[in-house]
């Protein structure tokens, strides 16, 4: 019997102190994915609150763009005709025709519109380069009957 009383004294204490390191862990687990929640959530909402002011404010101004394009031609400064202008979109927002009111044309323009400190793509900066270096040609089509 003394045997048992002494093996009860050691492995008594030692479970009571194992069970409490582990509901302690246990318990400072479960504060810890509560807190880390709370806190990835707070930083959630505020990254989704930037990102919406931002997807506004590109959304605005792509629509001024937008609206600048297709008035440009009757603002003032336009550098050529708006009767001799026609609006593509892409590449190039207007291919213009000088002359083509008197029924000659003398020249074709590519008018590229931009608004605020927007800059040119990569495609009308090329489109810029083929025309100043003269890489411009006419082609006639003719459908087969």
């Amino acid at each position: 019997m003394e045997l048992m009383s002494v093996l009860s004294d050691v492995y008594f204490p030692a479970a009571v102190f194992f069970a409490c390191v582990t509901a302690s862990a246990v318990l400072f687990l479960i504060i810890g994915i509560k807190l880390g929640g709370m806190i990835f959530s707070a930083g959630m909402k505020n990254r989704v609150k930037t990102e919406r002011a931002d997807a506004v404010r590109r959304s605005r101004a792509v629509l001024t763009g937008q609206m600048a394009e297709q008035i440009s031609p009757v603002l003032p400064g336009f550098p050529v005709n708006p009767a001799e202008a026609r609006f593509i979109g892409k590449p190039v927002d207007f291919i213009a025709f000088t002359g083509l009111s008197s029924g000659s044309v003398s020249e074709v323009v590519f008018v590229e519109v931009k608004s605020g400190s927007s800059r040119l793509s990569p495609v009308e900066e090329s489109l810029k380069e083929a025309v100043k270096a003269g890489r411009v040609r006419y082609e006639e089509f003719r459908v087969p009957v």
